[in-house]
């Protein structure tokens, strides 16, 4: 009996391992009991939890030395793929972006591979800005490099440059402050329409002149002339009508016509001679206009009647030195200079008066205009000269060639070879003094 009992008492011991371990593998891994026995040499079931994948390895991006530039970035590596939500991968570096505005860099229609600002050649190179209308004084476009002919001194050129890209503009404003007060008020309600009429990318200056100049702004934006423009609508013209010859108040009492106290001499009165200094403006412009950037166009915009008189600086002088920067004027003219029959009579000077003619000269000769200045007595007929002006001077027609050896002048005659067309163009060419 003994016997019997001891037997099953150890059958029951050998089978309680197996039963143990299949209750424990039919259990889930949260289920499973905490194991007490460090020595359990029965494995656990596999866990339904996958475990984490291992971070990726960054690429490394190179250190640029003390005489690299523009460094190239490292190519991802092959685990990037792999890359876990939340982690987010450096950027490469930015390569260097070099951009220019629109009609900076004008195209060589001629020879596309050469670029205007890339001579280097020690001579000069003649720049011969075109306008071309037809015979209703309408713009012409669509012209090609093989339609013009340039001549010098008679003899033809070879064009090396040809384009018909819009430049940028330098341009230099002069107001005569001189014209009567009625002319100036005039010109004063017109000056929102002027500061509209130039681009973001053009460079204007301003200037005054009546008996002497003075620059009111350097070569400045919209934003800065606007702010000039009206701290000049305060200025005043001089006084309306003709100048008092006789009367009262043309001089002191008198009795029969004879000074009181004085001796009996019949007075004579001569008007003032009041001075517009034409040509020292536009001097004083182009010495200015002389230092700015040689890609842009220069242009001197005169807003006048027109008249000089007591200037220090001759006519002859001044348009060699434009001729020589290559500036053009342009002009408005504006109360008796905008009469119809005023030209044909300021031709006939008389000595001691002032000059009426040299601002339509100013401007035939530099290729500003077809003959005349533009000529306005309403205010809107101004406000459209404005951006007719602007508008030819900056979307003319540019011929480029090689200059001759020289310090002479030489005369310029541009052709076209189209029928009923008008060209404008400069009479001459000077080249720079060489240095010494």
């Amino acid at each position: 009996m003994k016997l019997a009992a001891l037997a099953l008492a150890v059958t029951l011991v050998s089978t309680a391992p197996a039963t143990h371990a299949q209750t424990a593998a039919s259990q889930t891994p949260s289920q499973q009991p905490a194991k007490t026995s460090p020595a359990q040499d029965i494995p656990d079931a596999p866990s339904a939890v996958q475990p984490p994948l291992p971070k990726p390895t960054l690429p490394t991006v190179p250190q640029p030395g003390p005489g690299s530039q523009n460094p190239e970035p490292t190519p991802p590596a092959a685990n990037d793929a792999a890359q876990q939500p939340g982690e987010q991968q450096a950027p490469p570096p930015m390569p260097p972006v070099q951009t220019v505005p629109a009609g900076t860099t004008p195209r060589n229609q001629v020879n596309a591979n050469e670029d205007l600002y890339k001579i280097t050649v020690p001579v000069n190179f003649v720049l011969v800005p075109v306008m071309v209308k037809d015979a209703d004084g309408r713009r012409v476009d669509g012209l090609l490099y093989k339609d013009f002919t340039v001549f010098e001194n008679g003899k033809k050129q070879t064009l090396s440059f040809f384009t018909a890209d819009p430049f940028e503009l330098s341009v230099a404003v002069l107001l005569d402050i001189g014209m009567p007060d009625v002319a100036v008020q005039k010109v004063n309600q017109t000056y929102s329409a002027l500061v509209g009429a130039f681009s973001p990318y053009d460079e204007v200056a301003l200037y005054t002149y009546s008996s002497t100049v003075s620059q009111v702004t350097d070569f400045t934006g919209s934003s800065r002339l606007t702010a000039a423009l009206n701290a000049v609508k305060l200025v005043r013209g001089h006084a309306n009508g003709p100048p008092v010859l006789g009367g009262p108040l043309a001089s002191g009492p008198t009795v029969n016509g004879a000074p009181v106290g004085g001796p009996a001499i019949q007075p004579v009165n001569t008007p003032p001679k009041e001075a517009h200094v034409l040509n020292d403006a536009i001097l004083r412009a182009a010495l200015d206009l002389s230092k700015r950037d040689r890609t842009r166009r220069k242009v001197i915009f005169v807003i006048s009647d027109g008249r000089e008189f007591g200037s220090r600086a001759s006519y002859s002088d001044v348009l060699k030195l434009l001729e020589t920067q290559g500036i053009q004027v342009k002009a408005v003219t504006v109360d008796s200079g905008a009469l119809p029959l005023f030209n044909k009579l300021e031709r006939i000077h008389l000595k001691g008066q002032p000059y009426g003619n040299l601002l339509p000269k100013y401007v035939n000769a530099t290729g500003g205009g077809d003959s005349t200045p533009y000529q306005r007595l309403s205010r809107n007929g101004i406000e459209d000269a404005y951006a007719e002006i602007t508008s030819e001077a900056r979307n003319q027609y540019t011929l480029g060639y090689p200059a001759k050896p020289g310090a002479t002048c030489r005369d310029i005659e541009v052709a076209v070879d189209k029928p009923h067309l008008k060209v404008s163009a400069k009479d001459k060419y000077c080249p720079l003094p060489t240095a010494r």
